[in-house]
């Protein structure tokens, strides 16, 4: 018994110690904040804004602190006003679900609002001052701030509440491709807008809008206030356009504000082959171990010049395809090259028929020919062939002559 008491008296006397320490501390604290607060001047008041200096895109509104500090004795409230500002923009004081036109700021404390400035669609780049004045009610303490907001120049792709931008402005294929551009609209106003899309494209080409990841094409681009969205921009060029460098303009519009960005389709031309014998036939006789010679042409009928072309061939075991000249360097649109094909059949290969092919390949486009070889006996054995049926023949009639007489 006599330790819980002794153990029950420790706890009382490290409790009381703590709880005197700590009034002491409490009331050291006291003493200094009455000693800080007898410091401070009656009245002193003061207000900064965030940004005194900012420069914007065209048509962008201005939203930014402006912050009170309150160093003297006693709460102060403050009216709210802009005493100067510039033609076309309307400002106000705001919190994060008001609109303000003053403000209370307790002593040793800072308060905040949101000084915002918008300018209307006529509002062209250039330096716009705003004064904005807060005044306490006894009209004793006035505070000022300038602001001045540097509209910059218009840029590409953007106006007012619209946005139009690219991550790959310029695309390049054959001219019977079609391209697709990535575009990002962005709805920079403060409530949701319908835009309307259009492209100014070359006579003759063909233009589709579609939501991004999506196949159905659309005209127009619901987006809400501060949204952005991704659209696919499809362009079918004409078929017999020629390679070169073709601009494009995508346009963005509500109402009277557009915006539009530049694009460029580079066309390289179209691949294409044609191939076949002078007579039109892909059939031809040819005799064992006997080389067989058929002229090929070969023309471009794209519209982008063709570089190295090859040739190359399928054929049975243990027959000879060569060709002559075996590449062509370059052949230019609508020009015909000529090539000799040599076909050997093997020595041995059986009388019939054979496939033999031949593959011209231009690298972006190729032409297979499928020749019928129809192999014949050699003539020495033709010519033995027809002796022995004379000699059949003449023996037969000698055995008629011979049994007759008899």
């Amino acid at each position: 018994m006599k330790k819980e008491e002794r153990a029950l008296t420790s706890i009382f006397a490290v409790f009381l110690l703590v709880f005197f320490i700590s009034s002491f501390c409490l009331s050291a604290e006291a003493k200094k904040k009455a000693e800080d607060y007898e410091k401070l001047p009656e009245r002193a008041l003061s207000m900064a804004a965030e940004f005194p200096g900012i420069e914007v895109p065209p048509g962008e509104p201005v939203n930014m602190n402006i912050t009170f500090f309150n160093r003297g004795k006693t709460t102060e409230s403050l009216t709210l006003r802009v005493t100067s500002k510039p033609e076309n923009w309307r400002t106000r004081f705001k919190t994060e679900t008001f609109t303000v036109t003053a403000v209370s700021v307790p002593w040793g404390e800072e308060k905040t609002v949101v000084f915002e400035a918008e300018p209307e669609r006529t509002v062209k780049p250039g330096d716009y001052p705003f004064l904005i004045e807060a005044k306490t009610l006894d009209e004793k303490i006035v505070l000022t701030q300038r602001i001045v907001v540097k509209v910059r120049e218009y840029e590409k792709g953007v106006s007012r509440g619209i946005r139009l931008s690219a991550s790959y402005p310029v695309l390049k294929g054959p001219s019977d491709a079609k391209f697709e551009f990535s575009i990002e609209a962005e709805n920079k106003l403060d409530r949701d807008a319908v835009f309307n899309l259009s492209a100014q494209v070359p006579e003759g080409w063909e233009v589709n809008f579609k939501p991004a990841y999506e196949y159905k094409t659309i005209s127009s681009l619901k987006l809400r206030a501060k949204q952005s969205q991704s659209i696919t921009v499809e362009i079918t060029p004409y078929k017999d356009a020629k390679p070169g460098s073709y601009p494009v303009i995508v346009r963005a519009t509500y109402g009277e504000m557009k915006a539009e960005i530049p694009l460029t389709v580079i066309l390289t031309g179209t691949y294409a082959i044609d191939a076949g014998t002078l007579t039109g036939l892909l059939s031809l006789e040819a005799r064992q171990g006997k080389k067989t010679v058929v002229t090929v042409f070969i023309k471009n009928t794209g519209s982008a010049t063709l570089n190295n072309v090859s040739l190359t061939s399928f054929k049975p075991e243990n027959w000879k395809v060569e060709f002559n000249p075996e590449r062509i360097a370059v052949i230019e649109p609508n020009q015909i090259k000529q090539v000799e094909v040599s076909i050997t059949p093997y020595e041995e290969a059986l009388v019939g028929d054979y496939s033999v092919t031949v593959n011209i390949d231009a690298g972006r486009t190729s032409k297979n020919l499928e020749f019928r070889v129809t192999v014949r006996a050699a003539t020495v054995w033709g010519w033995l062939g027809v002796g022995i049926i004379a000699f059949v023949i003449v023996g037969l009639m000698v055995l008629f002559r011979f049994l007759g007489r008899r």
